[in-house]
């Protein structure tokens, strides 16, 4: 859920730079905090120095030091997706500016605004053997050519003069539909550059960007309007299946009113838990391939299908193309969905609010439906030691300690399945999921600045894959106190690259299984004044969740689960039901999502 005012300090601080001559990286540094940004991720270097130490000498902007850079992509990512702002990442030249790339793939995917500020070598020295040379001169290859692909706008500050320019593109790109990142690239000794600067109090520099334009109701393409409108008015029964863009633009409570006026069920996409009240009557649980029967079952039983601010990919409608193909779909966003359909594109919240206005005004109750019910999976032949934490039991846990004002960032993989299948996201907080490029470790990084934006406790929800990917984000945590709960679910695996194998290829390779791995004991032992619990049951485990909910800092619980245990996941269930009829794949018709 996008902050309130409260998260965020409303007014600017005092100390903007006076009119006059200062470095570009001091303006630049400003025009950030005149846009809103209050914190700045990233990993120094050489050629992003200047802007580090504009930054901590402006102390408007706070400046957070990560791990590694595709963790700093991530925070920027999670501060954007919690507070409906501008995140901002930097990083220095050469492997630097590279370890950005797949975090900006995700962002870029999720259209989640970011704006990624990147070091490079003095241009003097471009095309003259410069160390992490990236102009695409003499040999060099084009940073440029690397970026453009994973962003909405990228492009190099040539001279100091050009940012004037450049910087509100960026910013305003990023921030337009479709969203996604924008890239500058600042050479060294354009960063140490002079520029004239307006004084404090001064009016905005010329092109300075403002909150992106909204399409106005009036904007809607009226045909169009009235088509979809017709079409829901006399339906007698609609599934809303409802998309991450209602949270991106702050569409809830519009999404609330049109599902009453229509009567209507309404489902959600994996990453878009949090956009309707899990507990409501009409909720009907997550749609695809993680999701639950129940979906599938009202939208044979429906009229129309209405999707709300998501294109559905594969994700969210595997399963359910056969439904769909029988049932009139209509689609409010502003991007085509990848059905067929009648698309009402523009501005979500104006698109719903010109909906909801053509609608009788009084509400209707939705046709009775067996709501989110847990798919039933098969019990796995323990390859644990030990008593392994199912993850019904893991999951009830954290749902008994979760705040309802949290935020939860849920990351790849078996325990990430289970998670999206079965935690209802709390009532007041966002419950994001990396669905983009659905990069393993993503969620070490988000939670951290998601966390650090709004002062909320955030809990991440991983498995022991993904934590030795980039868990040692950890550290980031420890060293700014944020109020991040790691849960670290440990199969001591690869578990969901493991039953693959196991139904694609004869388990004919343990690659992906692991030596066991006490977790808590080293994560003890690196950081002391961290909170670590080794959770041997549920009940230990719900207890060191509400020990970190009233600390003000990071905690790490880790617990063993078994590599064996099927999540809920409808690829894998297809796999057990066509081995139990003794069916092959094809047969079976598997369904496959990579």
């Amino acid at each position: 859920m996008t902050t309130t005012t409260s998260d965020i300090p409303s007014d600017l601080p005092a100390d903007l730079p006076e009119a006059g001559t200062v470095r570009l990286v001091d303006h630049l540094a400003g025009e950030l905090t005149r846009a809103g940004v209050t914190h700045m991720f990233g990993v120094g270097g050489a050629n992003i120095e200047d802007l580090y130490d504009a930054v901590h000498r402006g102390r408007a902007v706070r400046g957070v030091v990560a791990k590694h850079e595709f963790a700093a992509v991530t925070m920027a990512d999670g501060y954007a997706r919690t507070t409906g702002r501008l995140g901002v990442v930097a990083a220095t030249s050469g492997g630097g500016a590279m370890n950005l790339v797949p975090g900006l793939a995700e962002a870029y995917a999720s259209r989640v605004p970011v704006l990624a500020l990147v070091g490079q070598p003095p241009t003097g020295e471009e095309g003259h053997g410069a160390f992490q040379d990236s102009s695409g001169r003499a040999g060099s290859f084009d940073a440029r050519e690397v970026f453009a692909p994973v962003s909405r706008f990228c492009a190099r500050v040539e001279n100091a003069d050009s940012l004037t320019e450049l910087l509100p593109r960026a910013m305003a790109a990023a921030q337009a539909d479709p969203r996604g990142p924008a890239v500058l690239l600042l050479p060294k000794d354009v960063q140490q550059a002079q520029i004239q600067v307006p004084g404090r109090g001064a009016a905005p520099t010329p092109g300075m960007p403002m909150p992106a334009p909204r399409a106005s109701a009036a904007q809607l393409d009226t045909a169009v309007l009235t088509a979809v409108s017709e079409s829901l008015r006399g339906a007698g029964r609609v599934l809303v299946i409802a998309g991450e863009e209602v949270a991106a633009a702050d569409a809830r409570a519009e999404l609330a009113e049109l599902a009453g006026r229509l009567g209507a069920w309404v489902a959600v996409t994996p990453d878009a838990k949090d956009v309707f009240d899990n507990r409501d009557p009409r909720f009907a649980g997550v749609a695809g391939v993680m999701g639950h029967a129940n979906v599938e079952d009202c939208l044979r039983r429906a009229d129309v299908c209405l999707l709300v601010g998501t294109r559905l990919p594969l994700l969210a409608r595997g399963g359910l193309d056969r439904a769909l193909a029988a049932t009139e779909v209509v689609c409010l966003g502003p991007e085509s969905p990848f059905v067929a359909g009648t698309a009402l594109g523009g501005n979500l919240r104006d698109a719903l609010r010109a909906v909801t206005g053509r609608l009788p005004p009084r509400p209707r109750a939705c046709p009775e439906h067996a709501g989110p019910l847990p798919t039933p999976m098969p019990s796995p032949v323990s390859q644990t030691r030990g008593r392994p934490i199912p993850y019904t039991e893991a999951v009830a846990a954290v749902e008994a300690a979760l705040p309802q004002d949290a935020h939860v960032f849920v990351d790849a993989g078996n325990a990430g399945a289970s998670v999206i299948h079965l935690l209802p996201a709390p009532r007041h907080g966002r419950f994001v999921v990396a669905v983009g490029m659905g990069g393993m470790g993503y969620t070490f990084g988000a939670g951290i600045g998601a966390a650090l934006a709004t002062g909320r406790r955030t809990y991440v929800l991983a498995g022991d894959g993904s934590f030795f990917m980039h868990g040692m984000e950890v550290h980031t945590a420890v060293e700014y106190a944020a109020p991040v709960t790691f849960v670290v679910f440990n199969n001591n695996a690869h578990a969901m690259c493991a039953v693959r194998e196991e139904f694609l290829q004869g388990g004919v390779r343990s690659d992906d299984l692991f030596a066991r791995t006490d977790l808590a004991a080293g994560v003890a032992a690196a950081f002391p004044s961290l909170e670590v619990t080794g959770a041997d049951d549920a009940a230990q485990l719900r207890k060191a969740l509400l020990r970190s909910n009233a600390g003000g800092g990071p905690a790490f619980v880790a617990l063993d689960c078994d590599p064996g245990e099927i999540p809920p996941f409808l690829p894998f269930q297809s796999f057990t039901e066509a081995t139990e009829n003794k069916e092959s794949p094809v047969e079976r018709g598997i369904v496959h999502v990579g």
